[in-house]
């Protein structure tokens, strides 16, 4: 059986007092399955006259799965799509050859309380057209004092509505009093939890908010204990057969392919179109950090 690994997420400042913090990649584990991204943003309460406005950005080689906790996020993207998230629902948006979304609260002042996730194409994937998906109901029930919520793949008999192309595991678990809990695990899957409220117990180890919890492969069953009102996000998934790339929004196969898209956004090519009327801020990345002749 793997060893248990601690991973301390990283906090970044987001601008009008959102802190995220980043569970993955980080130097120790870079991704879990295909789950190749976790950013923990919140739990905040903006200020009146503030909120969450992230403007146009591209994406590539990835889907983008939005899990809302609480608050109301509205989503457009080069698609078309106008669509508004709320707690306990799923955005999942595959980039695939390349779409451009903005992110805004609904209303300024408003709490906010969301994990944001990317899940990397594989190889047969990464080019694929664009689409998005908006999931109001999942698969819920109750075990106890703790209810768990499928956010993708099967589990339990069941399975989440939200297509994704690689072997797969989400997983929300919520629990109002302090109970005990033994997950079914897939033995050929690693897997990785995060607490996002409170605390767990995991083999004689407390992982606390935002401390996350690399379990390896080669389980078949994990024994966990949930603190009152402690609320955990567990992740799985078939390791990756090929490491991929990460830069800025982009993930890919290849340095040049991510330089290539990355030349396009900036120039405006018709590869990435417009959100709305396309008077969205358009955000630029940072230089690369590689020169494609290394």
């Amino acid at each position: 059986m793997s060893e248990l690994v601690r991973i301390e997420a990283r906090s970044a400042a987001l601008g009008n007092g959102l802190v995220v913090r980043r569970a993955l990649p980080t130097r120790q584990q870079r991704m879990v399955g295909a789950w190749c991204f976790l950013d923990h943003a919140g739990p905040v309460k903006f200020a009146p006259g503030a909120g969450m406005h992230v403007g146009a950005h591209p994406h590539i080689g990835l889907q983008t799965f939005t899990w809302l906790i609480e608050g109301e996020v509205m989503h457009h993207d080069s698609l078309g799509n106008a669509q508004l998230i709320r707690p306990g629902q799923v955005n999942l948006m595959t980039a695939g050859r390349g779409i451009v979304h903005t992110e805004d609260s609904l209303h300024d002042g408003q709490p906010l309380h969301a994990a944001q996730l990317w899940i990397a194409l594989p190889p047969d994937r990464v080019d694929c057209p664009p689409a998005f998906e908006h999931h109001p109901s999942l698969p819920r029930w109750q075990e106890g004092e703790a209810r768990l919520t499928l956010l993708a793949g099967s589990y339990g008999g069941q399975t989440a509505p939200t297509r994704v192309h690689s072997p797969l595991l989400g997983l929300d678990l919520h629990s109002a009093g302090a109970s005990r809990l033994v997950l079914t695990l897939e033995p050929g899957f690693e897997y990785g939890l995060l607490p996002l409220v409170g605390s767990v117990g995991v083999e004689g180890e407390v992982f606390q908010a935002d401390e996350f919890a690399y379990l390896g492969t080669g389980r078949n069953a994990l024994q966990i204990e949930l603190a009152a009102g402690a609320q955990v996000l567990l992740l799985g998934g078939e390791p990756f057969a090929e490491p991929v790339l990460m830069w800025w929004n982009f993930v890919g196969f290849s340095k040049a392919a991510i330089a290539e898209a990355q030349r396009q956004w900036e120039h405006g090519d018709a590869r990435f179109g417009k959100v709305g009327d396309g008077r969205a801020e358009r955000l630029m990345p940072p230089p690369l950090p590689w020169r494609l002749d290394e």
